[in-house]
């Protein structure tokens, strides 16, 4: 009896093993998913651009069947916190990591550390110095500032020009200071107009708003605003209406949320330059795919922008980038 039992337990165990032994060889037949780490510039804000971006992080992660962990700071001006935030994520060795950058230059050593580490780096958004990353998605953003400083240009009685201003978002962010170049450069053919100093608001709704405040009661004779990023807008936007400037201060802005097509209509935001963060996103994840699989990707993917202003606002293609959060 003890050997018939003996026998029967010897049989049980072999073909446990066996079918073990066949499980571990399919699974490495089977390629690996890759681990991608998303690291936008803020997860603390409900700003809605990154919102965008993360449901086009989402709709690829979902068609290639992949999962994305996303991590960030709670402040777009944190740059410390997303050096800090990197260096652990060289420990924890993600296949890929998508990067927007807070800082041009400062976050360029942990950026380097990151591909000498073996760990394919996409850059989305904000660019690095040296162009560190398989592939940069982003706007034109000095495109952008082009048009953004033209919409000025255009919005102001010739008959009364005067000083304006740019609201910058967080110094050294490479999307802040290519967005201002190609303002700065559209205004330089024009000798009337007086470009004021640049203010930074650091991505915060409330800053703008105090800062555009002090702006309007220091320049009463002040004729524009150039406010790059949605925070700056909507605060600008804000203390515009507030002190009764509306007439007389033309406000171009960037980006799009349900407080600028407010704005929009009621002519407080003349116009607003609309990125494409969705594309962004998805073509983050699909660039991450194919890093992971050697294929190759292209070093520069420029997503675009347009023109939104309260006369083509109510254009399907401009709804569609209005309102991003529908199905895909």
């Amino acid at each position: 009896m003890r050997k018939w039992t003996l026998i029967a337990v010897c049989a049980i165990l072999l073909t446990v093993m066996a079918a073990f032994v066949v499980d571990a060889g399919i699974n490495k037949l089977q390629p690996q998913k890759p681990h991608i780490l998303f690291v936008p510039k803020t997860t603390g804000s409900q700003v809605e651009f990154w919102e965008v971006m993360r449901q086009g992080v989402n709709t690829a992660a979902e068609e290639f069947d992949v999962e994305v962990q996303v991590a960030g700071t709670l402040t777009e001006s944190d740059i410390d916190g997303q050096i800090a935030l990197l260096e652990q994520a060289i420990k924890d060795k993600p296949q890929v990591i998508i990067l927007a950058a807070t800082d041009y230059n400062r976050i360029v050593p942990v950026a380097k550390r990151i591909v000498a580490a073996g760990i394919n780096l996409i850059t989305v958004d904000s660019g690095l110095k040296d162009g560190i990353s398989s592939s940069f998605i982003a706007t034109d953003n000095y495109a952008a500032g082009q048009k953004a400083g033209q919409l000025l240009i255009d919005s102001i009685d010739q008959s009364e020009l005067g000083p304006v201003a740019i609201l910058n978002f967080v110094r050294g962010s490479a999307t802040a200071m290519e967005r201002e170049r190609g303002v700065r450069e559209s205004l330089a053919g024009y000798s009337d107009i007086q470009v004021l100093d640049t203010l930074y608001s650091d991505a915060s709704e409330e800053q703008a708003y105090e800062l555009t405040v002090e702006l309007l009661r220091k320049e009463p004779t002040l004729r524009g605003i150039a406010a790059l990023n949605e925070p700056s807008a909507v605060g600008a936007a804000r203390a515009i209406k507030e002190k009764q400037a509306v007439s007389r201060v033309k406000l171009i802005g960037f980006d799009s949320s349900m407080e600028e097509i407010a704005y929009l209509e009621e002519d407080v935001l003349h116009a607003t330059i609309v990125q494409k963060p969705f594309n962004m996103g998805y073509l983050a994840v699909k660039a991450a795919m194919d890093l992971s699989a050697d294929k190759k990707v292209e070093p520069m993917i420029d997503t675009g922008s347009e023109v939104i202003t309260k006369q083509n606002m109510y254009d399907s293609d401009k709804q569609k980038l209005l309102f991003p959060f529908v199905e895909k």
